[in-house]
């Protein structure tokens, strides 16, 4: 409460025409261990008018989670004399590895097809370019095949009913993280939208960290990537002898 009132002196002093936003989040860094079956994040803050006062009824409040980007490369399947194998294919330089999107009534409602575009809001208007040169048409496959594929896998969302307001200056939506989300620095970025227009914004950063022995494989391919796979397959010829030795039906 005394952060709201210094930031309204603020505003009232220096005579700010948009408004603040004041966000936080339920956990700046997420521990993942051994049996982590993912985990809900609370994004939450306030949004006061140029005046200091109440502005939640004048403005749409749309959250955005993104994950480190990292390159992918997505094959297309085509099905050839009764086999499946790869056809088409295209690299993406930079891509979210968790994108997630929430707002209090859909997106095309709050902001334009161009805004929207500026801005990444919604799962239609992420920036996929990929970095081979391909005609739009099939750059529109891809992308939207690359989006579908993130959403199934839990890695991607969008929820049009998840920011609700309170008391017209406090906002709060949640966001589940899955348990295969990587590991990095994720930003939330909070945007005030007025009439069509991004007014505000504001970021908080969440930590996602892998600790015990979670962190000790991760390290182990990382750095020894050779060792890791010759004792990824020493273990399976192990295992598989062992069950032959064992489990052979008499």
């Amino acid at each position: 409460m005394k952060r709201l009132l210094a930031l309204s002196a603020l505003l009232l002093l220096t005579g700010a025409r948009d408004p603040i936003l004041v966000p936080d989040v339920s956990q700046h860094e997420i521990q993942v261990r051994q049996g982590f079956n993912g985990t809900s994040l609370l994004l939450f803050g306030a949004i006061l008018s140029p005046e200091g006062t109440r502005a939640g009824q004048d403005y749409d409040i749309v959250v955005v989670v993104e994950g480190p980007t990292r390159p992918i490369v997505l094959r297309q399947k085509k099905r050839v004399a009764g086999v499946w194998i790869n056809a088409d294919r295209t690299t993406y330089r930079s891509v979210p590895s968790f994108y997630a999107v929430a707002s209090a009534r859909p997106i095309k409602d709050i902001v334009d097809d161009r805004t929207a575009a500026i801005y990444e809001l919604g799962l239609g208007a992420l920036q996929l370019s990929p970095s081979d040169s391909i005609d739009p048409a099939a750059q529109m496959r891809f992308s939207s095949g690359l989006v579908d594929l993130m959403t199934r896998n839990g890695l991607y969302s969008q929820d049009e009913h998840a920011v609700s307001v309170t008391g017209q200056v406090l906002y709060q939506a949640r966001i589940f993280l899955p348990s295969q989300v990587e590991t990095g620095s994720y930003t939330a970025e909070t945007f005030a939208i007025s009439h069509g227009r991004v007014v505000a914004s504001a970021i908080s950063r969440v930590e996602v960290r892998k600790l015990g022995l979670d962190l000790a494989i991760a390290d182990f391919a990382q750095h020894s990537a050779f060792l890791y796979g010759l004792l990824a397959v020493t273990i399976s010829v192990a295992m598989g002898w062992i069950a032959g030795r064992f489990f052979t039906p008499a």
